[in-house]
């Protein structure tokens, strides 16, 4: 008698490869067969999930008696098989007394797509654009164009956003049924060490991955000095590959600086399609902390527009430590604070413990005279900082920029990042423009008198 998980699995397992034996068609038993499973036991009949109503038809009608055969011969029993869909099950009333459930998979049981990480909130700019372009071209046709997708950046930057996000979109928007396994190198290398010891049942490593149909595989770089963990990764991902299935790869460098690698996993991964994400922009990260702000149920108009700014400045090299600091600032004002209003002075204390006391001040005081001139000339912080050259923009900018120079003595390449990545000469000549008028200009020596009485209050 059959009484346990473990041997309903085994007898399943034991079936399908039996079934793969007599079709002689890997085809056919791989799009119909190879990820059926058995849902339960109701006394003398076995209920088998399939993956569609085109395969249970099928195997209804041409392949029932051979799928029967195989079980019963294995079982030396006499049971009967009911072919069902996973909507029918959800749609069922179980009332039978005998009832065994079975376990889908064996491996990578945690695996689980994040639903919140999607393309809808992933904050595009030029840093990230090609890799998002490209994480959408391959969700909207898993296996039919580049395969692998490979993403490499620094840790932060968004990569593991963008494979949950090709996970959900096919899932919704192209095949509700589809098998999307989301994993972390780790992930794999704990499985496949389980999996030498014997600590899983009866199901191999590699029958397990026949049923994927795209495998989102983060960190790969953690695969490295792993030697067997490589082989088995290697046949994996050919098999993958031959069969069409999609494969989505991150790692934190391009693929020739993976050291300790196979190379010829390294050679596979540049056959498809490879791309990089770079540090975001200041005008992104304020984008994406505008989109957090909103998504959190906050009105963006209680944050003052400079400690947007001063965060996108700070944290811009690491979007995960961007929307920290944000997480931070929110904490502090909902559970410390109490207050609507989200000013400078908040804004700062509520991450002082996250950067050095004399670098916070000294970057304070950058963006403080930017919104004080932008403030001064009726403009915001993003225009003054931004590529608009109209006269009286171009003259507040030049007024800032030789404000932080005189001021806080910052290198003029410095100063040119802050204004969008203008060069040491251009920030020079705007300094120099305000420095020789101010001897002559009376209106300009006033105006340069009053921002730096305002900067002092």
């Amino acid at each position: 008698m059959i009484s346990s998980i473990s041997e309903v699995t085994q007898l399943w397992d034991r079936s399908l490869k039996r079934i793969e034996e007599q079709l002689g068609e890997k085809q056919l038993f791989d799009s119909f067969f190879a990820s059926s499973y058995i849902y339960e036991i109701r006394g003398n009949t076995i209920v088998v999930v399939v993956n569609s109503a085109l395969a249970k038809s099928l195997i209804n009608s041409k392949y029932k008696d051979l799928v029967s055969g195989v079980v019963n011969e294995i079982t030396q029993s006499n049971f009967q098989l009911d072919f069902v869909l996973e909507q029918e099950i959800k749609n069922q009333e179980n009332n039978q007394s005998v009832s065994i459930p079975v376990k889908k998979q064996q491996y990578f049981q945690d695996a689980s797509l994040n639903t919140n990480l999607t393309f809808e909130n992933f904050v595009v700019g030029q840093f990230n654009r090609e890799a998002s372009q490209a994480s959408l071209l391959i969700a909207s046709n898993p296996g039919k164009m580049f395969n692998p997708l490979f993403i490499h950046s620094h840790s932060g930057l968004g990569k593991t956003h963008l494979l949950h996000a090709i996970g959900n979109y096919i899932i919704k928007e192209k095949n509700p049924n589809a098998k999307i396994l989301y994993i972390n190198a780790n992930d794999f290398v704990e499985e496949y060490i389980k999996y030498v010891r014997g600590e899983k049942e009866s199901q191999s490593l590699k029958d397990f991955f026949k049923t994927v149909d795209v495998l989102l595989l983060d960190d790969v770089q953690f695969l490295a000095n792993r030697i067997q963990t490589q082989e088995m990764f290697f046949y994996i991902y050919t098999d993958m590959i031959n069969r069409g299935k999609q494969i989505v790869i991150t790692s934190d460098r391009q693929p020739n600086e993976l050291e300790k690698l196979e190379e010829r996993l390294v050679t596979r991964f540049t056959q498809g399609l490879v791309v990089r994400i770079d540090e975001p922009d200041q005008n992104t990260c304020v984008e994406i902390l505008r989109k957090k702000i909103e998504s959190n149920g906050l009105d963006i108009n209680n944050f003052d527009e400079n400690v947007l700014y001063f965060y996108a400045d700070k944290f811009s090299k690491n979007v995960r430590e961007l929307e920290g600091a944000l997480n931070r600032l929110m904490f502090v004002v909902v559970s410390m604070k109490k207050t609507d209003k989200i000013t400078m002075d908040v804004a700062v204390d509520a991450v002082s413990n996250l950067v050095g006391g004399k670098q916070l001040a000294t970057q304070l005081n950058e963006q403080k005279i930017i919104n004080v001139v932008a403030d001064y000339y009726n403009l915001t912080a993003s225009q003054l900082t931004g590529k608009i050259r109209t006269g009286q923009i171009a003259l507040a900018r030049h007024i800032a920029m030789y404000l932080i120079r005189i001021t806080l003595d910052i290198p003029l390449k410095k100063i040119g990042d802050m204004f969008g990545g203008k060069d040491h000469t251009t920030v020079m000549s705007g300094i120099s423009k305000v420095d020789k008028e101010l001897k002559t200009n009376e209106s300009l020596k006033e105006a340069v008198a009053e921002l730096q009485k305002r900067l002092k209050a």
